[in-house]
Protein backbone atom coordinates (compact mmCIF):
# COMPACT_ATOMS: atom_id res chain seq x y z
CA UNK A 1 0.00 0.00 0.00
CA UNK A 2 2.78 2.45 0.90
CA UNK A 3 4.54 1.76 -2.43
CA UNK A 4 1.35 2.69 -4.32
CA UNK A 5 1.05 5.91 -2.32
CA UNK A 6 4.68 6.84 -3.03
CA UNK A 7 4.14 6.29 -6.77
CA UNK A 8 0.96 8.41 -6.74
CA UNK A 9 2.60 11.20 -4.77
CA UNK A 10 5.55 11.20 -7.18
CA UNK A 11 3.18 11.44 -10.17
CA UNK A 12 1.46 14.48 -8.64
CA UNK A 13 4.76 16.03 -7.55
CA UNK A 14 5.99 16.83 -11.08
CA UNK A 15 3.06 19.16 -11.96
CA UNK A 16 3.12 20.66 -8.45
CA UNK A 17 6.81 21.49 -8.74
CA UNK A 18 6.07 23.59 -11.82
CA UNK A 19 3.89 25.88 -9.67
CA UNK A 20 6.18 26.07 -6.60
CA UNK A 21 8.51 23.74 -4.75
CA UNK A 22 7.58 20.17 -3.86
CA UNK A 23 9.13 17.64 -1.49
CA UNK A 24 8.86 13.88 -1.15
CA UNK A 25 10.32 12.33 2.01
CA UNK A 26 10.51 9.11 3.99
CA UNK A 27 10.10 9.39 7.74
CA UNK A 28 10.14 7.67 11.11
CA UNK A 29 7.17 8.36 13.43
CA UNK A 30 6.76 7.73 17.17
CA UNK A 31 3.53 8.38 19.08
CA UNK A 32 3.04 8.15 22.85
CA UNK A 33 -0.59 7.14 23.51
CA UNK A 34 -2.00 8.78 26.63
CA UNK A 35 -5.08 6.54 26.57
CA UNK A 36 -3.20 3.23 26.47
CA UNK A 37 0.10 4.30 28.08
CA UNK A 38 2.13 2.85 25.19
CA UNK A 39 4.48 4.07 22.46
CA UNK A 40 3.74 3.25 18.81
CA UNK A 41 6.54 3.40 16.19
CA UNK A 42 6.15 3.41 12.43
CA UNK A 43 7.39 4.56 9.04
CA UNK A 44 5.80 6.63 6.33
CA UNK A 45 5.99 8.97 3.37
CA UNK A 46 5.27 12.68 3.18
CA UNK A 47 4.54 14.94 0.23
CA UNK A 48 4.76 18.70 0.74
CA UNK A 49 3.92 21.40 -1.77
CA UNK A 50 5.27 24.89 -1.02
CA UNK A 51 3.31 27.34 -3.21
CA UNK A 52 4.96 30.29 -1.41
CA UNK A 53 7.87 30.92 0.94
CA UNK A 54 5.48 31.05 3.93
CA UNK A 55 2.82 28.34 3.38
CA UNK A 56 3.06 24.61 2.69
CA UNK A 57 0.47 21.90 2.08
CA UNK A 58 1.24 18.48 3.60
CA UNK A 59 -0.04 15.00 2.87
CA UNK A 60 1.46 12.07 4.73
CA UNK A 61 0.67 8.41 5.23
CA UNK A 62 2.27 6.33 7.98
CA UNK A 63 2.16 2.64 8.85
CA UNK A 64 2.60 1.22 12.36
CA UNK A 65 3.30 -2.53 11.85
CA UNK A 66 3.49 -3.83 15.45
CA UNK A 67 0.81 -5.14 17.78
CA UNK A 68 -0.66 -2.47 20.04
CA UNK A 69 -2.43 -2.68 23.37
CA UNK A 70 0.00 -4.00 25.98
CA UNK A 71 -0.15 -7.60 27.23
CA UNK A 72 -3.39 -8.26 25.33
CA UNK A 73 -2.96 -6.51 21.96
CA UNK A 74 -6.19 -5.43 20.27
CA UNK A 75 -4.67 -4.03 17.06
CA UNK A 76 -2.27 -5.90 14.79
CA UNK A 77 -1.26 -2.72 12.92
CA UNK A 78 -2.38 0.84 12.30
CA UNK A 79 -2.33 3.27 9.38
CA UNK A 80 -2.44 7.04 9.71
CA UNK A 81 -3.14 9.75 7.16
CA UNK A 82 -2.73 13.47 7.85
CA UNK A 83 -3.49 16.29 5.40
CA UNK A 84 -3.12 19.99 6.18
CA UNK A 85 -0.98 23.12 6.23
CA UNK A 86 2.32 24.34 7.57
CA UNK A 87 3.06 28.05 8.05
CA UNK A 88 6.51 29.48 8.65
CA UNK A 89 9.17 31.73 7.10
CA UNK A 90 12.34 30.52 5.43
CA UNK A 91 15.39 31.87 7.31
CA UNK A 92 18.43 30.90 5.28
CA UNK A 93 18.53 27.07 5.14
CA UNK A 94 16.00 26.76 8.02
CA UNK A 95 12.22 26.90 7.95
CA UNK A 96 10.59 26.80 11.40
CA UNK A 97 6.85 26.18 11.05
CA UNK A 98 3.55 25.59 12.81
CA UNK A 99 1.26 22.85 11.50
CA UNK A 100 -2.41 21.90 11.64
CA UNK A 101 -3.43 18.68 9.90
CA UNK A 102 -6.68 16.75 10.21
CA UNK A 103 -6.76 13.11 9.19
CA UNK A 104 -7.44 9.58 10.42
CA UNK A 105 -6.01 6.63 12.31
CA UNK A 106 -7.18 3.15 11.33
CA UNK A 107 -6.87 0.22 13.75
CA UNK A 108 -6.56 -3.16 12.06
CA UNK A 109 -8.32 -5.83 14.05
CA UNK A 110 -6.94 -8.76 15.91
CA UNK A 111 -8.93 -11.48 17.67
CA UNK A 112 -9.63 -10.17 21.17
CA UNK A 113 -11.62 -11.76 23.95
CA UNK A 114 -13.94 -9.08 25.33
CA UNK A 115 -16.17 -9.26 28.34
CA UNK A 116 -19.87 -8.59 27.77
CA UNK A 117 -20.48 -5.48 29.83
CA UNK A 118 -21.96 -2.10 29.09
CA UNK A 119 -20.28 0.14 28.31
CA UNK A 120 -17.72 -2.09 26.60
CA UNK A 121 -13.98 -1.60 27.15
CA UNK A 122 -12.54 0.92 24.69
CA UNK A 123 -10.05 -1.61 23.31
CA UNK A 124 -12.97 -3.90 22.32
CA UNK A 125 -14.40 -1.14 20.10
CA UNK A 126 -11.28 -0.27 18.10
CA UNK A 127 -10.44 -3.35 16.00
CA UNK A 128 -11.11 -2.42 12.35
CA UNK A 129 -12.28 1.09 13.26
CA UNK A 130 -11.09 4.41 11.79
CA UNK A 131 -10.85 7.40 14.14
CA UNK A 132 -10.70 11.12 13.39
CA UNK A 133 -7.24 12.58 14.14
CA UNK A 134 -6.00 16.15 14.39
CA UNK A 135 -2.26 16.90 14.51
CA UNK A 136 -1.27 20.34 15.84
CA UNK A 137 2.28 21.39 16.57
CA UNK A 138 5.40 22.58 14.84
CA UNK A 139 8.80 21.69 13.57
CA UNK A 140 11.83 22.75 11.63
CA UNK A 141 12.96 21.97 8.11
CA UNK A 142 16.60 22.15 7.05
CA UNK A 143 17.68 22.50 3.42
CA UNK A 144 20.78 20.34 3.10
CA UNK A 145 22.15 21.38 -0.27
CA UNK A 146 20.19 22.30 -3.38
CA UNK A 147 17.71 19.40 -3.27
CA UNK A 148 18.00 17.50 0.03
CA UNK A 149 15.73 18.35 2.96
CA UNK A 150 15.65 17.14 6.57
CA UNK A 151 12.55 17.71 8.71
CA UNK A 152 11.72 17.17 12.39
CA UNK A 153 8.15 17.63 13.76
CA UNK A 154 6.58 17.39 17.20
CA UNK A 155 3.05 17.97 18.32
CA UNK A 156 -0.22 16.86 19.82
CA UNK A 157 -2.20 14.22 17.93
CA UNK A 158 -5.78 14.35 19.15
CA UNK A 159 -7.84 11.20 18.55
CA UNK A 160 -11.63 11.11 18.80
CA UNK A 161 -12.56 7.86 20.57
CA UNK A 162 -16.09 6.43 20.58
CA UNK A 163 -18.38 6.45 23.58
CA UNK A 164 -19.93 5.09 25.59
CA UNK A 165 -16.88 3.15 26.63
CA UNK A 166 -14.99 1.87 29.63
CA UNK A 167 -11.63 3.62 29.33
CA UNK A 168 -8.21 2.58 30.53
CA UNK A 169 -7.82 3.45 34.20
CA UNK A 170 -11.44 2.61 35.06
CA UNK A 171 -13.04 5.80 33.73
CA UNK A 172 -16.43 5.52 32.00
CA UNK A 173 -17.11 7.93 29.13
CA UNK A 174 -20.75 8.24 28.12
CA UNK A 175 -19.94 10.38 25.07
CA UNK A 176 -17.24 10.40 22.40
CA UNK A 177 -14.02 11.90 23.78
CA UNK A 178 -10.60 13.14 22.63
CA UNK A 179 -7.27 11.92 23.91
CA UNK A 180 -4.00 13.79 23.45
CA UNK A 181 -0.94 11.89 22.23
CA UNK A 182 2.60 13.24 21.88
CA UNK A 183 3.67 12.69 18.25
CA UNK A 184 7.25 12.99 16.89
CA UNK A 185 8.50 12.47 13.34
CA UNK A 186 11.87 12.83 11.63
CA UNK A 187 12.59 12.34 7.96
CA UNK A 188 14.65 13.15 4.93
CA UNK A 189 13.76 13.65 1.32
CA UNK A 190 14.22 15.53 -1.93
CA UNK A 191 12.93 18.90 -3.07
CA UNK A 192 12.21 19.63 -6.73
Amino acid sequence: MIVVIVVLLTCFAVPAAAQGQAEVAAQFVAVRSSEFDATDKGIGVRFTWLPSRLVGADAEVNFFPNDFGGRAPFSSSRSEGLFGVTVGPRIGPLRPFAKLRPGFLNFRGQPTVCILIFPPPLSCQLGGRTLFALDAGGGVELSAGARAVIRVDAGDRMLKYPGPSFRTGGVISQEDFYSHDFRFSAGAGVRF
